[in-house]
């Protein structure tokens, strides 16, 4: 039986935890900062985890 390869553009975005979670980046961080608030662009820096519905396919693309 092969090895499972990793997703690279997956394994680039998402990191395991300790715990065996994942956390991912959250979005609308990268442009067009200036209309947002500095409220909204702190809490964008914060991390956040895999929500269940996204969970299965995302273990399967770091299966290590």
């Amino acid at each position: 039986m092969p090895k499972i390869k990793t997703h690279r553009g997956a394994a680039k975005r998402f990191k395991k935890t300790g715990t065996g979670k994942i956390k991912r980046s959250k979005a609308y961080r990268s442009h067009l900062l200036t209309c947002k608030n500095a409220k909204k662009i702190k809490n964008l820096r914060r991390g956040a985890l895999v929500e269940k519905a996204n969970l299965d396919s995302v273990r399967k693309m770091l299966p290590y």
